[in-house]
């Protein structure tokens, strides 16, 4: 059943050319155009076609037959130039021309050994691998897996294919040594191997719908196609319908798969489906184009005569090609004589018995090829077939013969065959270069006129379509003079630089060698080379910053020197390690000056970019178009003491100098004084300190101390910070302090901090003063407190054996004052208290005795002595007053020291005056020393009243100090008293109060 449906696949087809056969044909024609395809090849496959027909001679087997014509069958389009591959596709096309008898007639097949050819490298080079899928999907889910796999042809061998590109949307995904790659993005892949073209692009889509349709990406004639319908995971489907150009062709609730048996060109068409899910939703899938492709061309009937039985047989082959995805179809063949099959199989080619050339009307012979029992099924050609006889080798001759021919001089080429069928194409060649293609004729030999220009080795070929046969060379030496040269500079990199090695290549495109060649810089000669071959000539050349300029070359066969253009040389010369200098408008960097970072280069090729840089962290940067270096203008802050440094690049590698260090001094800032004492207040006797410091500023810092601007002390802080200066405290040092720290850049005054220094108040003086000599009850006694020395305010306590009768403030200084009227109880001892705040002082006790209560026997002679005393002391007093007086009135300064204190006033010599106003004095009582007991110093004052007696000018100060001995040594030198009575010593001391100064502290 299967061999009928074979022998009878084309049956149809085959009587419908049959009885279209016509018994003549345009012979003549169609052997010309075969001629011409012929004679386009080269002359190089001869040898190949020769033993590609030899081998398919000795192979009996079926299998390796097929296998040796599947390989010839190829070469002829490899060997085959550019030109002639558009008559090559003539085979595969039937060229009709209209006869009046008949109707058609058809191409009669010349036999052409071309035709047969076997396959060369060129189509080895130009094959494109082909991409396989796995599974067989253009359309998946995302997230899934494609298997690419890159398939090469046959006659690439394994073991030389050492890589696979893979490229995706025109660019290189990813390089791998095996023939395979997985992948998950959408897009369009690409294969290639080394020594291959890159392959067709296959689409792959990695949808995230809920329905695709899957199809496979490549359907050709003959397929069993499956188009897959498929749903997501979590979907389930009840019924899927396949679309084609939107009409339903096929429904199915049972499986996912749709198949196209026998796949036709009727069956393309745009396809997409549809599901349906019940009670819920449908969806629809992608859109999927079909394209059915032809599975192999219609075929060609080629025929070949056999070498070694040149004249005897003639190969026939039945030639058409599979697609690279298709390559394992197997094909059957028929050949056919007239309207007899001659044989059935898988081999492609039979060998026959030829005709002899005078045979009038040769058969037609046909093939055809069909794919399995029942598949596509195509018919070839109907041909003729005659047998052409080979060309003999030509014969190439030069006029004129042997001697050399001078340039321009015009030289015959005559190429001759002496036998071969026509047309004969001949061809002249000159070191394997077609020099000249001439029209095919009819004649045994052709002529050629050309200008000498070359020397070398010429050639001519003849060819008849049978195998292109060549001449011996002939040897033709023309004399050139040289052409102009060309210098060319070659450097191993884009820039020329110093220290580099650069190659001056001179060549002269035309000139008879030997040729000298001359190298030239400014003029200068460099170096020659003399060159006997048609090369150039090449001078190496180690670059120096001199090397810049002009340089030329020189072509010099002797028919005269040619010079090149010159070449303009620019060497670059790398930056050297340049140089920072620091530029500070004064010996120090300060803070707030601007200084000049200047950096420079002794050598490099301009432009140069010049970097700035503070602790490796960039500053800035200037690029210098000429010579010399380039600066930057910083700012100086105290942030900016470190290490500078600067590079300098220009292209060729960057330098770097050495760093220098920058110190920036800070000017030292306003000082802040601070004083700090033990207390609250600044106690006389304290010890204060003054704390002075410069919150900002470069140590050494010299600091300097003043009171009221007058200075005080000074100290350095040589690491930074501030200093101390310690003050023991006495009442001058009260007023206006500051400092100044000066560090060099600038002295600076804190602000003036006024200190207040606080004395303690001294041990204060009780005075009583009475209206009369002797108090008496009913009297009104001033009980009169002060303290010499004391910072305002005081407070006074007056006590009456040591109970307090009242206290009195003193807020401006001085004393103050308690009025007591005499009562009986008010005898007895009294005390004052002064307190300022820095601790109570108490002063000695007074006694006060009032008269009438107790009689003392010393109140008489008291009374007595007082009276007689200050008679005789009056014209003293009087005398005391006119030396007070007389000086200030002369504008003298009084005799009185007035540095001196009131204790030195108490050592003068007693001087003894008369009292002659006795009655206006007011008796003051004032017992100094009161503990001894045996000793009574007794003052009588007398006090204006209103007025402080250290503040009254006019005031006469009269001491009067009575002693009273009793025992000890006082007493042992003066003359014994007689019992029960009491010696008196009085002394009157008087004192300018206007020479009185008040202590300083």
């Amino acid at each position: 059943m299967g061999a009928d449906l074979i022998r009878n696949g084309c049956t149809a087809s085959r009587r419908r050319d049959v009885q279209n056969l016509h018994p003549r044909s345009r012979v003549h024609d169609l052997s010309r155009a075969f001629s011409v395809l012929g004679s386009y090849e080269r002359h190089r496959c001869k040898h190949s076609l020769r033993q590609s027909a030899h081998t398919s001679l000795k192979h009996d087997l079926l299998f390796e037959k097929e296998l040796s014509q599947m390989s010839s069958s190829g070469l002829l389009w490899s060997c085959a130039s550019q030109e002639s591959k558009p008559a090559l596709l003539l085979l595969r096309k039937a060229l009709v021309w209209p006869h009046p008898g008949a109707g058609q007639a058809f191409m009669l097949l010349w036999v052409s050994v071309l035709v047969l050819a076997p396959v060369s490298g060129k189509s080895e080079a130009a094959a494109k691998p082909v991409i396989s899928l796995h599974p067989p999907w253009t359309v998946v889910f995302t997230g899934e897996t494609v298997t690419l796999t890159c398939h090469v042809l046959h006659f690439h061998a394994p073991e030389k294919i050492k890589r696979f590109l893979w490229y995706l949307e025109g660019r290189i995904l990813r390089e791998t040594p095996g023939n395979t790659l997985e992948v998950r993005d959408s897009g369009q892949y690409r294969c290639q191997t080394q020594d291959s073209l890159p392959s067709d692009h296959v689409s792959l889509i990695f949808s995230s719908a809920n329905l695709i349709l899957q199809a496979p990406p490549f359907v050709f004639e003959g397929d069993s196609v499956v188009l897959r319908c498929r749903a997501n995971a979590e979907i389930t489907l009840d019924t899927m319908t396949l679309h084609r150009w939107g009409k339903v062709l096929s429904v199915s609730d049972e499986s996912s798969d749709f198949r196209i048996e026998q796949a036709s060109l009727k069956d393309n068409g745009d396809y997409h489906c549809s599901g349906f899910k019940n009670g819920c939703c449908s969806y629809s899938s992608n859109m999927i184009n079909i394209e059915v492709q032809e599975l192999f061309p219609r075929p060609v009937l080629t025929a070949s005569l056999s070498p070694t039985v040149s004249g005897k047989s003639v190969t026939l082959t039945c030639k058409t090609q599979l697609p690279p995805l298709r390559s394992d179809v197997k094909l059957w063949f028929r050949f056919f004589k007239d309207d007899h099959m001659l044989q059935l199989g898988l081999e492609s080619s039979l060998k026959i018995s030829t005709l002899t050339t005078r045979s009038r009307d040769p058969p037609y012979y046909w093939c055809e090829a069909q794919r399995g029992s029942s598949g596509v099924c195509k018919q070839s050609q109907k041909s003729q077939l005659r047998v052409q006889i080979p060309v003999s080798r030509p014969v190439l001759t030069l006029s004129p013969h042997g001697a050399p021919v001078p340039e321009g001089h015009t030289v015959t080429l005559t190429c001759k065959a002496e036998s071969g069928s026509f047309p004969i194409l001949y061809q002249f060649l000159r070191e394997e270069v077609v020099i000249q293609k001439m029209e095919p004729t009819r004649g045994m030999k052709s002529v050629m006129s050309l200008r000498a220009e070359h020397s070398g080795n010429y050639y001519c070929t003849a060819d008849n379509g049978l195998g292109a046969q060549r001449s011996l060379p002939v040897y033709l030496a023309v004399t050139v003079p040289v052409s102009r040269p060309v210098l060319t500079v070659r450097t191993p990199r884009a820039q020329v630089v110093e220290g580099e090695v650069v190659e001056l290549y001179c060549g002269a495109w035309k000139g008879s060698p030997p040729i000298l060649y001359r190298f030239y810089h400014e003029d200068n000669a460099l170096g020659s080379s003399r060159v006997y071959s048609r090369r150039g000539a090449s001078f190496k050349l180690p670059l120096s910053a001199e090397h810049s300029g002009k340089y030329a070359c020189e072509a010099d066969n002797g028919l005269g020197a040619r010079r090149s253009e010159t070449v303009s040389l620019d060497v670059k010369v790398p930056a050297s390690r340049p140089v920072l200098t620091v530029r500070t408008p004064r010996a120090q960097a300060v803070e707030g000056d601007v200084v000049e970072l200047r950096c420079e280069a002794q050598r490099g090729s301009p432009p140069i970019l010049y970097r700035f840089y503070r602790e490796d962290n960039a500053l800035g940067s200037s690029r210098v178009h000429s010579r010399g270096g380039a600066s930057f203008k910083l700012p100086l802050s105290a942030e900016h003491s470190g290490k500078y440094a600067c590079e300098a690049d220009n292209g060729l590698g960057a330098r770097r100098s050495e760093t220098v260090s920058l110190d920036v001094t800070v000017p030292a800032s306003r000082p802040v004084l601070t004083v700090r004492t033990p207390r609250a207040q600044a106690v006389e006797g304290d010890v204060v300190e003054l704390r002075c410091e410069a919150q900002r500023g470069s140590p050494p810092i010299l600091y300097r101390f003043y009171r009221e601007d007058v200075p005080l002390e000074s100290s350095s802080a040589p690491s930074g910070g501030g200093t101390s200066f310690y003050l023991s405290l006495t009442t001058e040092h009260s007023g206006n302090y500051s400092c100044e720290a000066d560090n060099g850049l600038g002295a600076q005054r804190s602000e003036v901090v006024p200190l207040s220094v606080i004395v303690p108040a001294s041990h204060p003086t009780l005075t009583l003063r009475a209206p009369g000599a002797q108090a008496k009850v009913g009297d009104m006694v001033e009980l009169r407190c002060e303290a010499q020395r004391g910072s305002p305010p005081i407070w006074y306590w007056f006590y009456h054996e040591d109970v307090p009768l009242g206290n009195s403030s003193a807020p401006s200084g001085g004393g103050a004052s308690l009025n007591l009227s005499l009562t009986a109880e008010h005898s007895g001892n009294y005390s004052c208290e002064a307190d300022n705040g820095l601790g109570a002082r108490r002063s000695e006790a007074v006694p006060l005795s009032m008269s009438g209560l107790t009689r003392s026997r010393s109140g008489p002679i008291a009374t007595g002595v007082t009276g007689g005393l200050f008679s005789t002391l009056g014209f003293g007093v009087v005398a005391l007053l006119l030396y007070c007086r007389l000086p200030r009135k002369a504008g003298g300064r009084p005799t009185s020291d007035p540095s001196r204190s009131p204790a030195d006033s108490d050592v003068r010599e007693p001087v003894y005056h008369n009292a002659p106003a006795w009655l206006e004095l007011q008796p003051v009582y004032s017992n100094v020393n009161p503990k001894g007991g045996e000793v009574v110093y007794s003052e009588v004052r007398r006090i204006p009243q209103g007025s402080k007696p250290a503040a009254n000018s006019d005031s006469v100060l009269g001491l009067l100090r009575t002693h009273l001995p009793s025992h000890g040594q006082a007493a042992s030198h003066r003359p014994s008293d007689p019992p029960g009575s009491s010696v008196i010593y009085s002394q009157v001391k008087v004192a300018c109060p206007s020479a009185y100064v008040a202590p300083q502290s």
